[in-house]
């Protein structure tokens, strides 16, 4: 993808008073989130960065804003003929909750790689009101099994992102965060994963507030915004990493994609651009750019925000956060960063830890040969690793012949600059390694 690639402006599919509208509806059952003013943040960045911290609602995420804003407006008989969803987890929630707040029955598809945790709270929010089926590895697949539901039953279809009624009520985050500043913000950064908030709170933030501008962050594994507005229309992805499960969506939504679309601005491939040009656009109004961050990244922001604000991201939750440590912000300017989600099933920490580690550059996979005699293991302990670099996989993978045997090693570093001393030693030692890189076939299959 090139470095910068324009966004074509069309007609926006919200309004703003749409937004204003939903949030007296929803404002019955759903407290305001608070913006958390971050002092670690705003001390990395220069700014003054705010969480909204979406994390504390009832379902621990956004979700519910969109889904209880579409079904309190269904007529008598569609909510007698019940409803259906689609989700990776989050929207499921708060359509159980809405399910079970309006005596709504409902079915909700998710993927079976959908956390347990999330699968437990869906069934603790829609209790009896709501039937949980796992269907398929990826939330496109449990989306068709939801489409044929709804055409065989006659069950109204909630959609997680792509509908008007959906995408106003996570607009209304928007609302209460320029009402709880005082101000507009100089910048808000959103996590994109089907596009219903980026499009909620993009459109608001345009009528309301133009001299702001919008970030928009995808997980690298599944950018499907940033490929839409790359080739001016929604498009499949071939293939996504579903580890950032709340945002790891295939196709972008044909209404998010639009509304996007209309906001102008650019796709980058990376944030060495500045992000704040405010009003020096045609429309007048501020800058809209999307990226995407490393699902290592990621991770990194997950424990950072537990180790130092006690906040439990999900993956999509740090997902906005992360991208902080990759983009150029004017000194002075006030940030909103928009936590979207706190779902995040403990046994998942493991991953999480390893994949920060790698994407640090502080976690190293070698194959090596170890002669298949004695010393060989302690000969290599003495002479490749540093005084602070520790063993934290060893592993034979098959042996040879009987003079080798190769060995998969993990290698965690003191520190990040450590690794050309330690390739160094490797290279001055008799026996044979190989540094397996990140991403490659072999890497994935054996570690």
């Amino acid at each position: 993808m090139a470095d910068v690639a324009e966004v074509s402006v069309t007609r926006p599919p919200l309004t703003a008073d749409e937004i204003d509208a939903a949030a007296k509806r929803i404002s019955d059952i759903i407290e305001p989130t608070p913006l958390q003013y971050s002092a670690r943040l705003s001390a990395s960045t220069g700014a003054q960065v705010y969480l909204k911290r979406e994390d504390l609602t009832a379902v621990r995420s956004y979700k519910l804003r969109g889904a209880y804003n579409l079904m309190v407006q269904l007529t008598a008989a569609e909510r007698a003929a019940g409803v259906v969803a689609a989700s990776a987890g989050n929207h499921a929630q708060g359509v159980a909750f809405a399910c079970q707040a309006m005596g709504v029955r409902g079915r909700i598809y998710v993927p079976t790689t959908t956390p347990k945790q999330k699968r437990d709270r869906i069934r603790v929010h829609g209790g009896e009101f709501v039937e949980l089926i796992a269907i398929g590895e990826t939330y496109d697949a449990a989306a068709a099994a939801a489409a044929d539901d709804v055409a065989r039953t006659g069950a109204t279809m909630v959609p997680p992102f792509d509908d008007p009624r959906t995408a106003a009520g996570q607009g209304t985050i928007a609302a209460e965060f320029l009402e709880q500043l005082g101000a507009a913000p100089d910048l808000v950064i959103v996590p994109v994963g089907g596009g219903g908030c980026l499009a909620g709170i993009g459109t608001y933030l345009r009528e309301r507030a133009p001299q702001t501008g919008l970030l928009g962050v995808e997980p690298a594994g599944a950018a499907s915004m940033t490929a839409a507005l790359v080739a001016h229309g929604p498009v499949t992805l071939p293939e996504i990493d579903p580890f950032v499960d709340g945002a790891a969506v295939r196709r972008i939504g044909g209404l998010p994609y639009q509304a996007a679309a209309s906001f102008g601005g650019e796709v980058v491939s990376h944030a060495s651009l500045p992000l704040l040009t405010t009003t020096d656009s045609p429309t007048g109004t501020a800058t809209f750019r999307m990226m995407h961050v490393d699902e290592g990244a990621i991770c990194t922001a997950m424990l950072d925000l537990y180790q130092n604000e006690g906040i439990i991201a999900e993956p999509a939750g740090a997902l906005a956060t992360a991208a902080l440590a990759e983009v150029d912000i004017e000194p002075g300017t006030t940030v909103v960063v928009l936590v979207s989600g706190g779902n995040n099933d403990v046994s998942r920490y493991g991953e999480i830890i390893e994949r920060s580690l790698v994407h640090r550059g502080l976690k190293h996979y070698f194959l090596v040969d170890f002669p298949q005699e004695p010393g060989a293991l302690r000969r290599f302990l003495d002479d490749v690793l540093g005084p602070d670099d520790d063993i934290t996989m060893f592993e034979y993978v098959k042996r040879n012949n009987r003079e080798t045997g190769a060995a998969l090693v993990g290698i965690e570093l003191g520190a990040t600059d450590d690794l050309a001393s330690l390739l160094h030693r490797i290279e001055e030692s008799p026996i044979q390694a190989e540094r397996l890189e990140p991403g490659s076939p072999a890497y994935r299959y054996l570690t």
